[in-house]
């Protein structure tokens, strides 16, 4: 199953983004374990950073300037931030560039990993390392729905709770990119208000 999952991302075309050349750039690694069962690694930012502290995030960075690409860049924080040797990192593809609300373009590179990787998070930067099995996006069990309404259109992005973490924003939005590309049935819209915001407002 999980090879078929990802020859669909092999062969993805992800959007293209027309933003400013001056615009910093960023990756992150979105980690898939190579199981049958294949969950997705998720990190837990320490509460203390300046930027996106103590939000769930996918393992990643800023483009340092002697970085040869963005895929070196996701690898390298990768190993940084959890401790993940580059070597098992199988990456297959990027999803859709997206802009931070910090005005920082993120690429996510989607890669196939060992299901028996022992995580070395970074204390500085990482307050835990957790995964989250890909069936659970699945059935996009939202919490609830933020509208963020950027460059003329509005997107509805799922909130997901599991167990005590919250997974919302830039991730959710890459989750679902990942999850509708994977999953025929999938059919998460980020363009269009679910039944349970449009209750939710119709309540307010």
């Amino acid at each position: 199953m999980l090879d078929e999952l990802l020859r669909r991302v092999s062969n993805h075309t992800p959007r293209t983004l027309e933003t400013d050349s001056r615009f910093p750039e960023a990756a992150v690694l979105v980690p898939i374990t190579r199981s049958d069962e294949p969950e997705l690694i998720l990190t837990l930012r320490a509460s203390g950073l300046s930027t996106h502290g103590g939000e769930v995030a996918f393992p990643g960075g800023r483009r340092d300037p002697e970085d040869p690409d963005l895929i070196f860049t996701a690898l390298r924080e990768a190993e940084e931030e959890i401790g993940l040797p580059p070597g098992l990192v199988e990456v297959i593809g990027p999803l859709s560039p997206l802009i931070s609300l910090h005005g920082i373009r993120v690429t996510p590179y989607v890669g196939v990993i060992p299901d028996y990787v022992d995580y070395l998070a970074n204390d500085a930067e990482i307050a835990a390392v957790f995964s989250v099995p890909l069936e659970f996006f699945r059935q996009d069990p939202r919490e609830h729905t933020h509208r963020i309404d950027y460059q003329g259109r509005s997107w509805y992005v799922p909130s997901y709770r599991f167990g005590e973490y919250k997974i919302w924003g830039l991730t959710a939005i890459m989750i679902v990119e990942l999850i509708n590309l994977l999953y025929d049935d999938a059919k998460i819209s980020l363009h269009h208000p679910p039944k349970s915001f449009i209750n939710s407002q119709a309540i307010d």
